[in-house]
């Protein structure tokens, strides 16, 4: 995944997914080009009481998330060597490797 896709992910974990939108133009009334919406600065608030979190808070949570890809990507690397080793797996790499 890609940092605008964790990006976007993250910000769905808040206020209940679908809250945010992207500002089209500045302060100042010029167009933001496409290639520079999607950034924090850049973030409007669609929904009737959604707020937007702290630039910290998405930054840990995008972390969170980055961190989870990892975890499960190292448990199927992992599990896979084990069922070749003949070893028993943790529940981890069951579910890295099987989805369960």
């Amino acid at each position: 995944m890609q940092d605008i896709d964790y990006f976007q992910k993250a910000l769905h974990e808040f206020n209940d997914g679908n809250w945010y939108g992207w500002k089209t133009h500045d302060s100042d009334g010029n167009k933001i080009p496409n290639a520079d919406r999607m950034t924090y600065a850049n973030i409007k608030v669609i929904k009737d009481g959604a707020s937007i979190p702290s630039e910290a808070d998405v930054n840990a949570k995008i972390q969170e998330l980055k961190d989870a890809d990892t975890a499960k990507a190292n448990a199927k690397t992992s599990g896979k060597a084990k069922l070749k080793a003949g070893e028993a797996l943790t529940d981890a790499e069951i579910a890295a490797l099987f989805g369960a």
